[in-house]
């Protein structure tokens, strides 16, 4: 029975000389108290030593992945030669059907007295493991251990997202500072010259004339067309001629160029340490670039940590960072949350139309979320995902920016949407309920009924407000009376048709409607003959036109209360005494 060792100086292969001692497992630490006692129960018949640490290397991962190396094979194969044993005991199960695979006549045995005795012969490796000393088998273990770790980290120098981390901070603390001393120049120079920094707004040019030129008074000999146009270094001479500043020693003004040397070498620092993070962020993480920009995604980076924990959060995450403040402020005091954090100067949402900047981060967070993973953990770096994805976003800008919308579900192609008009707006037409449907199988005559407002012959509802109008219209007609008695009779006569006409069209009724109508037109001949008794003609009949009108308010409207009966019989007498 074999053993397989593997060590960081090479493989060893032991003999197992007392195989009944493998099956107590307790007592197993004991027969390899000492050096002689553990000669007694193995004993060496192979080793191979490694040459260099590359060749250590190789050997590590290809057995940690469950593989064999050369090394291990030209092993085995010098073994099973000199040996006749059939069973070979290995700590790596793996490892152990690899070895079968490529020797079938090998019996491999991996179990927990394997990895015992592995243990148990780890514990005196320096005396069965002749030629090797204990200094030698530490430093080898330590090189082996950094080389494999730096093989399981992938360890390469473009995939370094601390030096990205870092060149943003430094960025953003050298605009701080370029910022502070162009202040401090401007507030110090504007003593001697205040007129100029309302001609130059650019930085660059401020500090450059303030260099080139020195003294105001200078200005009309020196040159100033490098870095302006003709039109503003005209501006300045003649603002030169009639400034008011205050005048200023030599020493004052070498002191004031210094400074402006000083911030016209940090701006040329800025703009190289730019470039070195654009190429950084492009061997980093391109599809972040493609689609953020470098400064944004490289901050994005150095917010979160790591390219690696950038790559851990969702969509959501990615579009607030930057604007945790804002949020936990928000859902503190119950108001809106944000809608972007640092993503917001991405070159893709300020395109957008301010309608839609919400729903451009949303979809802009969503597609970095999977660039991101792409980058921190694809084995190749591609472009093509951050292009695919910004050619999308880019078109969608367009549509929005076009007015243009989707085709709405259940329309027709050459469908327009008609504007409603209510029905007070006469003669403008009416809005058609047709357009509302989505059935096709709609009726001639229910479309017409709708479109004209005329209702069907099975509605008799119409009736309800016609109550409505008998009740009001002789409440009306009692004031009339009492503050109009002797009105025209045309006029009563039109009361009296319009209140016969709104009753009920039964036959009866229309028998009483004709008669007074018929009534009414005699007493219109007889008041024409006979002028002398107008009035008594009149009075009368009224009063027979009235009880007709009464009877047929009876029918519609409730029965009046006492009060009102009253009334009525004292106001028919008075007609009948006059």
């Amino acid at each position: 029975m074999l053993v397989l060792f593997e060590t960081a100086a090479g493989f060893a292969v032991f003999k197992l000389l007392d195989e009944k001692k493998i099956q107590n497992v307790e007592n197993m630490a004991e027969a390899f108290l000492t050096a002689e006692s553990a000669a007694n129960v193995v004993q060496l018949s192979e080793f191979h030593k490694f040459h260099d640490s590359a060749e250590a290397l190789a050997a590590s991962v290809s057995i940690n992945e469950g593989n064999m190396c050369k090394s291990l094979k030209v092993l085995i194969k010098k073994v099973i030669k000199k040996e006749l044993h059939k069973q070979l005991l290995v700590l790596d199960a793996k490892l152990g059907n690899s070895i079968k695979n490529k020797f079938p006549e090998l019996n491999i045995v991996s179990s927990s007295h394997v990895s015992e005795l592995i243990r148990c012969i780890r514990g005196q490796m320096n005396s069965l493991i002749p030629g090797i000393s204990e200094k030698e088998s530490s430093a080898m273990m330590l090189g082996l251990g950094h080389n494999l770790a730096r093989y399981k980290l992938k360890f390469s120098p473009d995939k370094v997202d601390i030096m990205v981390v870092q060149a943003v901070k430094l960025l953003d603390d050298l605009d701080k500072e370029l910022n502070n001393y162009v202040m401090r120049a401007k507030e110090w120079y504007g003593w001697h010259f205040p007129e100029l920094a309302k001609i130059l707004t650019d930085n660059t040019s401020y500090i450059n004339t303030i260099l080139k030129m020195g003294f105001r008074e200078n200005a009309s000999t020196t040159d100033l067309s490098e870095f302006m146009s003709e039109e503003l270094s005209d501006r300045v001479k003649e603002a030169a001629e009639v400034s008011m500043g205050s005048e200023i020693s030599d020493m004052d003004i070498c002191y004031m160029r210094y400074l402006c040397t000083e911030i016209m070498e940090l701006t040329a620092y800025r703009s190289h340490l730019h470039e070195y993070l654009t190429h950084r962020m492009v061997s980093l993480a391109p599809n972040v670039s493609i689609l953020l920009g470098e400064l944004i995604g490289a901050r994005l980076i150095s917010h979160s940590g790591s390219l690696l924990n950038l790559a851990k959060n969702p969509a959501s995450t990615i579009q607030l960072i930057g604007a945790e403040k804002a949020l936990f402020r928000a859902l503190k005091t119950k108001k809106q949350t944000p809608k972007y954090g640092l993503i917001y100067h991405a070159e893709l949402i300020t395109k957008a139309p301010t309608k839609c900047k919400g729903k451009m981060a949303r979809m802009l967070a969503a597609k970095v979320a999977l660039a991101t993973r792409v980058d921190a953990m694809g084995e190749e770096t591609n472009y093509d995902l951050g292009i695919n994805h910004r050619v999308a976003l880019l078109s969608k800008i367009n549509l929005w920016n076009s007015g243009k919308s989707h085709k709405i579900s259940g329309q027709s192609k050459h469908f327009t949407p008609q504007s409603y008009i209510s029905d007070n707006r006469a003669g403008q037409g009416h809005y058609s309920a047709r357009q509302d449907s989505t059935i096709t199988g709609i009726k001639k005559d229910e479309d017409q009924d709708l479109e004209n407002n005329t209702p069907s012959k099975k509605i008799k509802k119409d009736e309800k407000p016609l109550i409505t109008e008998m009740v009001e219209s002789p409440e009306k007609k009692k004031k009339k009376k009492k503050k109009n008695r002797d009105a025209d009779e045309t006029q009563e006569q039109d009361t009296i048709i319009t209140e016969t006409s709104v009753a009920e069209p039964t036959s009866e009724k229309k028998k009483k409607r004709k008669r007074a109508a018929e009534d009414a037109d005699t007493t219109v001949d007889a008041s024409v003959l006979d002028t002398t008794t107008e009035k008594k003609k009149k009075k009368k009949k009224h009063a027979e036109v009235k009880e007709e009108t009464m009877e047929l308010d009876d029918s519609a409207i409730p029965e009046p209360t006492s009060e009102k009966k009253k009334k009525k019989k004292k106001k028919d007498k008075a007609a009948e005494d006059e």
